[in-house]
This record gives C-alpha cells, structure tokens and sequence, in this order.
C-alpha cells in the first residue's frame, strides 16, 4: 500500500459497525406511528394517482355540470296558479307558461298532446289569452334566453324543445325566460 493521500478514499463501514447493525433489534411502533406512516404512503399514492388521472384524462372534452341540473328542489303542483311575481306583461306571461308545465305537463313534437301536456311554446300560446303581440314579445325573450345558454345554432322554440328527450331543460329554459324578460322590463 502506499502512503499516499488517497489510499483510504472510499469510506468502507468497519465490520463492527455492520454487525451492531445486524445485532441491534427493530423498534416496534405503535399503533398511531404505523398509521401515520401508512397515511403518509397512502398520500403519495393518491397524488400519483391523480396525477396520472390528469394526465391520461387531459384530452377528453367534457362539459362543465349545470347545478341547476343536479340542484332540485320541491315543486308546487298545486292547481292554482302562481301568484304574478313579476309586474311586466312578457315576463308574466312567461311564468304562467313555466307554471303550465310543471302542472300539466311537458310534451314534445306538438303543441300540445292528448293529456292536456303541452311543448314550451304550446305553454306560452295558452296563457297568452290570444295576445298574439303579447305572445310574440314573449317567444322571442325565450329564443333570446335559449340563445344566451345554447348558441345561435337555434332555429326556434319548437326545435330546441323537440331536441329535449325530458322536461328539464326547457322548462328551466321558461323560467330562465321570465327572469330575462322582467330584467328587460318586457
């Protein structure tokens, strides 16, 4: 061997290190020290898998969920009608329509079907008494509310309520309605 410098470089353990080691016994945990260790790992793992969710994930085209389509609340299906919470004609009207659907039912591909159920703009005609101007504000506030939700894609009221296979869009699509038209003073 020589007596240079750099003979000992590499650090080697001494064999009594190593066997006091090897003699020492584990330190058993307690119950609360297995479980945050257990935590801890557990952690990690979800991290990762989530991680590895957004990322395998990260293409798919999803759309946003509406609350109001998961948020429900009771229904007054009483026969009576609402009483006029707004003061303007269109807006009114509006929630009259809203009240006839959730009362006599929602239909699609016709005014109205053999039940007395009726589509939105079928809703609109029949609480309008006839106010054929009166009615004409009001369908056009809906195509303006259907508008702000879904695009200019829509072609008409009739259309947006056939392309529905259940009530709740377009009934909630009427309320949104009457709100629009109260806010415009319609």
């Amino acid at each position: 061997m020589s007596n240079t410098p750099f003979s000992h470089a590499m650090d080697h353990p001494a064999p009594t290190t190593q066997a006091a080691a090897a003699a020492t016994p584990p330190v058993a945990l307690t119950l609360e020290e297995r479980l945050a260790f257990i935590n801890a790992a557990m952690t990690v793992r979800l991290d990762e898998a989530k991680v590895a969710y957004e990322v395998n994930t990260a293409h798919i085209d999803t759309e946003p969920v509406d609350l109001a389509d998961v948020v429900t609340v009771p229904v007054d299906t009483g026969l009576s009608p609402p009483p006029d919470l707004y003061p303007t004609p269109a807006a009114a009207l509006l929630q009259r329509a809203h009240h006839r659907l959730l009362t006599g039912g929602w239909c699609k591909d016709a005014l109205f079907d053999e039940d007395g159920a009726s589509c939105m703009l079928g809703a609109v005609r029949a609480e309008s008494g006839g106010d054929r101007g009166l009615e004409s504000t009001a369908v056009t506030v809906l195509m303006d509310a259907i508008r702000r939700r879904f695009g200019n894609d829509v072609d008409s009221v009739p259309g947006f309520n056939d392309a529905f296979a259940n009530s709740r869009v377009p009934i909630r699509m009427v309320d949104q309605a009457a709100d629009l038209a109260d806010a415009r003073g319609l």
